[in-house]
């Protein structure tokens, strides 16, 4: 049977392109992830509309790069059930990008119909991990990624590759840095733009988040890794911090601390990106965000939450 007709290229090649660029080194591109990683375990179902919201102030913000939504099955992520809704919704902001999750060459083909421009697909690095998640180990969760690479890069889309649990995995614990490499040197290989390192269950330290990166920027030009930090012992800052060192330019942040994993008992959001961005104004780092109007699109959507922020920021800058 012959898969999903994905050979149209026209919307693909009038939409800004995910494709990084050089960048000198006082510039950090954010990839804003809290509509997607960080609503998607969200008990209480949030309203397409707020969604909407939340994206286009992001966006008005000077966010770059914006993780929509994700289309995986509404069986397994009830709070993505509306991803086409939220997607066709979009005011799309010229010179920003709006990557969506896919898990496979279904959700490829409904996050094209839907007019997806940039995707992005996922693995770990933890053969246990793999299988509580995905049902597959990590080589086969590369054989099912190959297909869908294929077909987005055929169809001009531009790629952005997850590895989950590069500095440790709540089911086999150690994960090693061979593993690691492995992986993201897959991704890449495949034509995979750039490769997010994520520390799922927010375990890292500033030394070992240092090692991991060197070892992958081995087999990965430092110019395609983004770093990826949960902040469940309150390590991410210092650890981002230790990345940056390493030449990374490239950071996945949450607004409001959003998020969390449903693999990982205990695991609170990404990095808030408000506490990020103050971090890399007082490093004299450029990033293009107006930090007031981030914070206060935290705190709005933390309201329709129902709780305060978990950022730092959120809770004592006032705008």
């Amino acid at each position: 049977m012959d898969g999903p007709d994905l050979s149209r290229t026209d919307i693909a090649a009038c939409r800004p392109r995910l494709r990084l660029e050089p960048t000198t080194m006082d510039r950090v591109r954010i990839v804003e992830v809290g509509a997607r990683d960080g609503l998607q375990n969200e008990a209480a179902r949030v309203p397409a509309p707020i969604k909407i919201e939340l994206i286009e102030r992001l966006a008005n913000a000077g966010l770059p790069v914006i993780e929509a939504t994700s289309f995986v099955s509404p069986k397994w992520v009830p709070q993505m059930a509306d991803a086409t809704e939220v997607l066709a919704g979009l005011k799309r902001k010229p010179g920003v990008a709006y990557p969506v999750l896919v898990p496979n060459l279904q959700g490829l083909e409904r996050a094209h119909r839907a007019g997806a421009d940039h995707v992005a697909v996922f693995t770990a690095a933890s053969d246990a991990f793999n299988r509580k998640n995905i049902n597959c180990d990590i080589a086969a969760s590369l054989l099912r990624i190959q297909p869908v690479v294929e077909r987005a890069l055929a169809a001009g889309l531009p790629l952005r590759g997850y590895v989950s649990c590069v500095l440790g995995c709540p089911y086999q614990g150690e994960v090693a840095l061979a593993d690691v490499v492995r992986v993201s040197a897959a991704l890449a290989e495949m034509g995979c733009e750039e490769i997010s390192l994520g520390d799922t269950i927010g375990i890292g330290t500033p030394a070992k988040a240092r090692a991991m990166l060197r070892a992958v920027a081995q087999a990965v030009p430092m110019r395609r890794i983004a770093v990826h930090f949960h902040d469940t012992r309150g390590q991410a800052l210092a650890n981002i911090y230790a990345c940056l060192e390493e030449g990374v330019r490239s950071v996945d942040a949450s607004v409001a601390g959003l998020g969390g994993c449903p693999y990982a008992r205990g695991a609170t959001g990404n990095v808030a990106t408000e506490d990020l961005v103050y971090m890399l104004q007082g490093l004299g780092m450029e990033t293009g965000v107006d930090l007031d109007a981030l914070v206060e699109t935290g705190r709005w959507m933390s309201g329709k939450l129902g709780r305060e922020p978990a950022s730092k920021l959120g809770r004592v800058k006032k705008t």
